[in-house]
């Protein structure tokens, strides 16, 4: 869940690029004209991929955490107007105008310098709370991050959906659905072919019962990224079983286990599935492979021994509901 996506991973470049920009951006005392300006920007992929599925924030601060540096507008115009400020009070002097004063010159680079090197690394310290790079950092701290890199413009425009879509998961995590799926649209609108989108927003409307809507993101997730199909398929076969569609949820855990057979969780899901439409000998099937592929695994024993149960067979039953309880007392 505090993994970094890879679109997560692109900003952190471009951060890094900035933080270089900053230190190495520092111009040689007596070499005017020294050149401050910042291509850490182009470091970022023109199509980066999005997150892996799920949310990537997590809802508390774990530390003490300082206010954020405030991003104001004109910041940029006050480093011109004290280098300006230098330039004329260089002019108003009695040297010889014809004669370059080098220290003047060097100290308008530095003020430049100076200037435009401490809003870098403020720039650096929002976005870093904005993305939640540590994992902890607190829903509300993202949000306000988010907000005030999107109002300062701090990254080009086309790629103003990686905090857009930050911005949506914290909400998701506050608790504030209306403006997760405000967001999630609006980042979709930025980047209409990020399948990881979809699906973040897919889950979203799942979570609101808006069942609809988040069958259609999940489908849009699949038909983009064939990475995103078995999670896709998953929350797809839990709102079938919500919607009491057993035969569908039986149809997309099917296909999940056929798309990754060696996973034992994912034949436990599709024995559970046999197991709402009574095919007992269809559940006993299943979690035998999932109980194959993971002896440890709970809950195909418990949802074996249901079956062995309902075919009359108590001693298998039982057996395997001892089992289960030895791997997890709570299902008692």
């Amino acid at each position: 869940m505090q993994r970094l996506s890879s679109w997560q991973l692109s900003v952190v470049m471009l951060l890094a690029g900035m933080a270089a920009a900053a230190q190495n951006s520092q111009p040689t005392r007596g070499s005017p004209g020294a050149n401050t300006t910042s291509t850490a920007g182009s470091e970022i992929p023109a199509t980066p991929a999005m997150l892996t599925p799920g949310v990537t924030i997590t809802g508390k601060a774990l530390h003490a955490e300082r206010p954020l540096p405030k991003l104001p507008p004109d910041e940029f115009t006050k480093c011109t107007r004290r280098r300006m400020g230098l330039a004329q009070a260089g002019e108003s002097s009695d040297r010889d105008p014809a004669q370059p004063d080098m220290s003047q010159m060097a100290a308008m680079s530095m003020t430049t310098w100076s200037c435009e090197t401490r809003i870098r690394l403020e720039m650096q310290v929002v976005i870093d709370a904005c993305l939640n790079r540590s994992g902890e950092t607190a829903p509300s701290r993202i949000i306000q991050a988010c907000t005030e890199s999107l109002d300062r413009n701090v990254l080009p425009s086309d790629q103003r959906f990686f905090l857009v879509a930050s911005r949506a998961g914290a909400y998701f995590v506050y608790g504030d659905r209306r403006h997760a799926l405000d967001d999630y649209s609006a980042a979709i609108r930025l980047a209409p072919h990020s399948a990881e989108l979809y699906y973040d927003r897919g889950v979203v409307f799942a979570s609101q019962s808006d069942e609809a809507a988040a069958l259609r993101d999940f489908d849009t997730a699949m038909g983009i990224d064939s990475k995103l199909v078995v999670p896709a398929l998953l929350q797809r076969a839990k709102i079938y079983v919500a919607r009491r569609n057993f035969s569908g949820a039986l149809a997309d855990y099917s296909e999940a286990s056929r798309l990754q057979p060696t996973n034992a969780v994912l034949w436990s899901d599709r024995g559970y599935a046999c197991l709402l439409q009574h095919d007992y000998n269809g559940v006993i099937e299943s979690e035998s492979v999932a109980i194959g592929l993971d002896a440890n695994l709970a809950r195909a024993y418990f949802f074996r021994g249901a079956a062995f149960g309902e075919l009359k067979d108590s001693d298998n039953a039982g057996s395997d509901v001892n089992a289960a309880l030895r791997l997890d007392p709570s299902l008692d």
